[in-house]
């Protein structure tokens, strides 16, 4: 789980009275009592002198990972027999492994408490995926951890996010520890969430940021319930989250040339040295899959775009520049050196170039290749920019940047609202996006009629 994804501001109020939702108590810090859907509550409530309450412990205290069979059995009927939605969360390795596995599970719900499972050494957690399938699943910043779950059996049917949900309320800032300090009045470290979660055993103040991150996701998730029910955006989240359990789980498409998104790859020039950068990348990747390690662990970025600027011939010349100074990195100097020997002999029809593009020019070249597409692109953003604002809600939550680039760059013909609906589904926009940003679009394509001078409009 990730924190702070910048959103937008607002002032709320909730008005909403819904009795069924009680308040998080907490032994460890209990003269701070936390909001509930039936307070009235601003974002910057705690501004005015009340400090937020530091989270340390969970209230049923820290659980031990799930390790064996039996452990896992116990689990998986306790979260069966559980009532109301359940918090799910996972931690994988980023910046540290190779794969964006899982390496650690936490779930609560009521009647269940907390559980910490460790997906290592089970591979597949289908059979507790099956004993919670019916009910909802609240993550935050959902898209990050529904890959990795799917990985391992757990595919929600229903979920909540309380991240997208905070988005679509207007919330300013999103991450969790954020919205646990204004909604609730507690504040959670945020300390490891870079950790390096494939380490074992695993630290015990790891495993408790890991259970705190589950400890109040079912408090959020009913107050952003509540208040999107007060704005009238509860269908609109809906829609979000139901296009999530479509999608979510599914991997980001391969791209067909990797390499080209090496950081630093716009300093090199010519296609010799682009085949330098290819073969490096390729030559890293393997040994990065084979160890187990993320790429830039094994050489980074700047080393590779340093290599295919120098095309050093020796060691001596390849260790001398910067970036290759690591023991790790000078042991496999030799496949340094072969993949650059590879560019280097080439032939010139198999050097890289550049490839067709799938989609619109980047932005910022649209000026000089088609103005009248730049002037589109403009008055679109304006409209969705307007619209975003009167809703509340960020712009890229109404309508995604590539969906209206796409629209704008290439409009249908004729630019009816019909044929506008109908180009906004096929790039994945949801009804309530299309509801709200059709007509406004539509009027926004076509060059607006030019004013007649003083002298014509006096004539006419």
């Amino acid at each position: 789980m990730t924190d702070e994804t910048p959103g937008r501001s607002r002032d709320m109020k909730s008005r909403d009275r819904n009795s069924g939702n009680q308040p998080v108590s907490n032994e460890s810090a209990p003269d701070r009592p936390p909001l509930t859907a039936t307070d009235e509550f601003e974002p910057d409530a705690l501004d005015g002198g009340e400090q937020p309450v530091p989270l340390t412990e969970p209230r049923d205290g820290t659980p031990d990972p799930v390790t064996t069979q039996a452990e896992l059995a116990e689990v998986v009927a306790r979260f069966a027999a559980g009532s109301g939605p359940v918090a799910v969360d996972a931690e994988r390795a980023s910046g540290y492994r190779y794969t964006h596995r899982a390496y650690l599970v936490q779930l609560r719900r009521a009647g269940a408490g907390t559980a910490l499972i460790d997906p290592v050494p089970f591979g597949d957690l289908s059979v507790l995926g099956k004993a919670i399938q019916d009910e909802e699943w609240i993550l935050h910043a959902a898209s990050q951890d529904l890959p990795c779950l799917a990985e391992i059996g757990l595919r929600p049917e229903r979920l909540f996010d309380t991240e997208l949900a905070a988005r679509l309320a207007g919330f300013e800032r999103v991450g969790l520890a954020a919205l646990t300090e204004q909604l609730l009045g507690y504040t959670l470290e945020k300390h490891h969430s870079a950790a390096d979660w494939s380490n074992r055993p695993l630290p015990r103040s790891w495993l408790t940021y890991a259970a705190l991150d589950v400890e109040l996701l079912v408090d959020l998730r009913d107050l952003l319930a509540a208040e999107l029910a007060r704005q009238g955006k509860a269908d609109w989240a809906g829609e979000e989250f139901a296009a999530l359990v479509a999608h979510g789980a599914t991997p980001n498409r391969s791209r067909p040339d990797p390499w080209r998104r090496t950081s630093g790859i716009h300093k090199v020039r010519g296609p010799r040295a682009l085949a330098r950068v290819r073969a490096l990348w390729y030559a890293r990747d393997a040994i990065a899959k084979r160890r187990d390690s993320a790429p830039g662990r094994v050489l980074p970025d700047a080393a590779i775009i340093a290599a295919a600027d120098a095309d050093p011939k020796d060691e001596r010349a390849l260790l001398a520049l910067p970036g290759y100074g690591g023991r790790s990195i000078r042991r496999s100097s030799r496949v340094w050196l072969d993949a650059l020997d590879e560019a280097r002999q080439l032939p010139s029809d198999e050097l890289p170039v550049t490839p067709p593009s799938e989609g619109p020019p980047p932005p910022h070249r649209w000026a000089e290749r088609d103005p009248a597409a730049a002037a589109r692109l403009a008055r679109c953003r304006e409209a969705v920019s307007k619209l975003a604002t009167a809703h509340t809600l960020p712009p890229e939550n109404l309508l995604t940047p590539d969906t209206i680039r796409r629209l704008a760059w290439d409009p249908p013909e004729p630019a009816d609202e019909a044929a506008v609906r109908a180009v906004l589904a096929g790039h994945g926009a949801r009804q309530w996006q299309i509801d709200l940003t059709a007509a406004a679009l539509t009027h926004a394509l076509p060059v607006p009629p030019s004013p007649l001078p003083p002298a014509e409009a006096e004539a006419g």
